[in-house]
């Protein structure tokens, strides 16, 4: 197996090219609305590559690809839409390193992240190859004599998909791939900040996959322009998006003020807890609060935003939490042993340094900060924070943290679900029944035991509950996000009317 693995490598063709052209309706083409999309490596600054941007009409074109191919494609047979789903995998496997490279330059990605990153979306395309064979329908009895219904599970259509920043190739391909295997057709929008890793890349590898055209298309334009019409045009049947709660507020006002209301797949902003009881293993817990907070700079969806930790240990965690995080390295992303790189944007970088202003008007005691150089961030850690400042209520989105004593596991679990999230958890503690009570008792979608809040498996349901979104990803419950039913019945005899 690694034998082929290395072959395939080195034959790999010569590096993708071309991603100032966008992919609509099967081609390569230029935007043609007068906007540019400037695209700069976060970490220094140094131009990457200038895209111009799409109109409506060209957004327009894009949907009705879709729809003419989406027809077609949901005719194939379970088998020639999973191997298009392996041989996607392999494509994956033969371009690794320079998917990572292009994680690494236009995300910011460290390359510990950008590792994660990649196995994260191979894992939901192979995931994906198994779901043509495992729709099933049902034939359910009648009430109605010579009766019998039949439930099909069919493909929804055309799916729209918008997709973030920060893990913009794997949680870009959590919704592609699944929503392509199952017999659907996808317009795709990435974010500004990343179109390459959150979308050119992605129509790269699907044409060299062998995907028919049509099926994917990936229109990178402004929001001012195309962002309302991706959610209001007539031809997508659901829209799913991942992104900050607002923006997901107003997807579901334009799906429900459209001409034809779309369901909705959200993955919305998290304030997730990480709370360590008094019979944790402090040191077990000082490492996974510091890998779970600051990969990525903090900058994912399910990245602890809260520590809090019983009044008893809490002097020992607060202690041991800021030796180790004075270890991590900050600088450049591409080095191997970088912890910390940059911040993805100029408003990202806005944002994080009003928050550590307020902390501190707030009464937060900062203990650990550092200059910040350009777009690079270091950890920033605040103690005496309670629930009611803005470092707690709000998601920080960055490498910033706020550590909150608690008196008790009851006010633990208070404090865990004050807020109007619910994504991710985590509780550390000794005593597995406890773990299993305290972690059945938060209100969010995901919560793990002795582990970091930053989980996601291929064959787990991901999702959130109260204003963290709707809806779950991977396995078994995409399945059912991304098909539809449809109730045919029979009449075998003639049935007898009232009149």
């Amino acid at each position: 197996m690694t034998t082929d693995n290395t072959n395939a490598k080195a034959s790999t063709s010569d590096a993708y090219s071309d991603f100032h052209l966008q992919y609509i309706a099967g081609e390569w083409q230029s935007g043609k609305d007068d906007s540019i999309n400037t695209n700069t490596n976060p970490y220094n600054g140094d131009p990457i590559v200038e895209i111009k941007q799409a109109t409506k009409d060209q957004l327009d074109e894009a949907y009705k690809a879709a729809v003419t191919a989406q027809a077609e494609w949901a005719q194939k047979t379970p088998a020639e839409r999973a191997g298009l789903m392996y041989k996607m995998v392999e494509v994956l496997d033969q371009r690794q390193d320079e998917i990572i490279d292009w994680l690494v330059k236009e995300s910011g990605s460290t390359r510990i992240k950008a590792m994660v990153e990649f196995s994260s979306a191979r894992a939901i395309t192979l995931e994906s190859a198994g779901f043509p064979n495992r729709v099933h329908g049902e034939i359910r009895s009648s009430k109605i004599p010579g009766k019998e219904n039949f439930v099909y599970r069919e493909p929804i259509g055309v799916i729209a998909v918008i997709s973030p920043w920060n893990f913009p190739f794997h949680l870009t391909q959590r919704s592609i791939a699944p929503a392509l295997a199952l017999g659907n057709a996808v317009v795709l929008k990435p974010a500004s900040d990343t179109p390459i890793t959150g979308g050119l890349l992605l129509a790269k590898i699907f044409e060299e996959a062998g995907l028919p055209k049509g099926l994917l298309n990936v229109v990178v334009g402004a929001g001012s322009e195309i962002g309302d019409a991706m959610v209001t045009h007539d031809a997508p049947r659901l829209v799913s998006f991942t992104g900050s709660t607002a923006v997901g507020k107003h997807i579901g006002e334009l799906a429900n003020s459209s001409d034809y209301i779309k369901k909705l797949a959200l993955e919305l902003g998290g304030n997730n807890p990480f709370v360590v009881l008094k019979d944790a293993n402090i040191e077990n817990a000082v490492k996974a609060a510091a890998f779970g907070k600051f990969l990525h700079q903090g900058q994912i969806c399910i990245a602890i935003n809260r520590i809090i930790v019983e009044d008893e240990i809490y002097d020992d965690f607060v202690e041991g939490f800021l030796a180790h995080v004075k270890t991590l390295k900050v600088g450049d992303p591409n080095h191997q042993d970088t912890a910390i790189g940059p911040i993805i944007n100029d408003k990202q970088l806005k944002s994080l340094k009003d928050k550590i202003a307020k902390a501190e008007d707030e009464g937060a005691k900062m203990i650990l900060s550092g200059e910040i150089k350009g777009q690079m961030v270091p950890p920033h850690i605040f103690i005496d924070v309670t629930s009611d400042m803005d470092l707690a209520r709000n998601e920080v989105f960055g490498p910033l943290v706020g550590i909150i004593r608690a008196k008790d596991e009851d006010e633990a679990l208070t404090i865990a679900n004050d807020t109007m999230y619910g994504l991710s958890s985590s509780v550390f503690t000794t005593d597995m029944a406890k773990g299993l009570r305290f972690a059945r008792g938060i209100k969010a979608g995901m919560t793990h035991i002795n582990d970091i809040t930053v989980n996601d498996e291929s064959n787990a349901p991901f999702g959130g509950e109260k204003n963290s979104g709707i809806g779950r990803f991977n396995g078994e419950w995409v399945l059912e996000e991304f098909t539809t039913l449809h109730w045919v019945s029979v009449q075998h005899t003639p049935r007898d009317y009232p009149f």
